[in-house]
């Protein structure tokens, strides 16, 4: 339809012009609709995980299981690592060990059912499925290493000292979680906008202007730094996971291996500068490094694994 109206009106859709302008209305109406959609049925499901109930339910779980319960439920949660850093520290401060809300703190931005979803729509069931799997292994990992090296001494002491706030649960209607939902749809769509309509103009940039050879000479599979410099690339970039996935699709298009492709996915979501820079008001240098060298590596590691295995998919 949106290659029909555009030629109607003359562009053409075979040339490199055309074919940005194409792809660039395509996704951003693609990735709006479906946003919109997800949005809406998320946010019912996470009205009746607020973060008092989360962290009730967080309380009771010791160990590994702690850490695996605390990834699963950053699932259910705001889309972007700053959203996140907030309720991290209400749960820190509420008494929770520091593993177990980083794990949350990893994998708050990194995964949602959300992108889920959206990933399945665009790269199909497989590579999505591996993505929140891969999400969820570097989440609990994490949790659990930061939590063995004793690094709870390094949280500022502000937090830890923080009073602790009980909100009372209320008995919240059909109607009340259908108007939180339609106000998490605003209020989102209004936050992502703008980086969704980014990361889509990159998309269509990388996706019908750059050359495949010059891609696969930065990114490529020849290149045995490709997903560290995917990595590093990722970091300074703020998006949440709806703005990069169209940069992830046109790299994936351009013959850019699976791993390099969720490596980048994973530090842009997970370790953006602007949340590190909110996270060093939480906790010490030493904490933040240890940190962002475990989540860092862990990427590494996933996408060296996915680039090597990738004819499975």
């Amino acid at each position: 339809m949106v290659g029909s109206m555009l030629e109607l009106v003359g562009i053409n859709i075979h040339e490199t012009l055309g074919a940005s302008i194409h792809f660039f209305i395509y996704d951003v109406i693609k990735i709006l609709w479906l946003l919109s959609v997800l949005i809406f049925g998320i946010s019912y499901i996470q009205s009746y995980f607020p973060p008092e109930r989360t962290k009730k339910i967080l309380s009771r779980f010791r160990g590994i299981w702690a850490n695996i319960l605390s990834a699963l439920l950053g699932t259910i949660t705001p889309f972007c690592s700053c959203s996140s850093i907030p309720i991290f520290m209400g749960f820190t401060s509420a008494g929770l060990p520091v593993g177990v809300t980083f794990s949350f703190l990893i994998s708050s931005p990194m995964v949602d059912l959300g992108s889920l979803v959206l990933l399945m729509s665009i790269f199909g069931w497989k590579i999505a499925v591996v993505y929140v799997l891969a999400g969820l292994i570097i989440a609990v990992l994490g949790g659990l290493l930061i939590e063995k090296l004793g690094m709870e001494k390094y949280v500022e002491s502000f937090i830890k000292d923080a009073p602790n706030v009980t909100i009372d649960d209320v008995n919240v209607g059909y109607k009340e979680r259908i108007d939180f939902a339609k106000e998490q749809v605003v209020s989102t769509f209004k936050k992502v906008f703008p980086y969704v309509l980014v990361g889509v103009g990159i998309g269509a940039l990388i996706h019908n202007v750059l050359p495949e050879s010059f891609i696969q000479s930065i990114l490529g599979k020849d290149n045995p730094f490709s997903v560290i410099l995917a990595t590093i690339v990722g970091i300074p970039m703020y998006a949440d996971i709806f703005g990069t996935i169209p940069i992830a699709e046109a790299l994936y298009a351009k013959g850019v291996g699976l791993g390099t492709v969720l490596s980048f996915m994973m530090a842009v979501t997970a370790l953006s500068l602007p949340s590190m820079i909110m996270l060093k008001r939480a906790v010490k240098p030493q904490l933040l490094a240890t940190f962002i060298a475990i989540v860092g590596i862990s990427i590494m590691i996933i996408g060296y694994l996915f680039n090597v295995f990738q004819y499975i998919f």
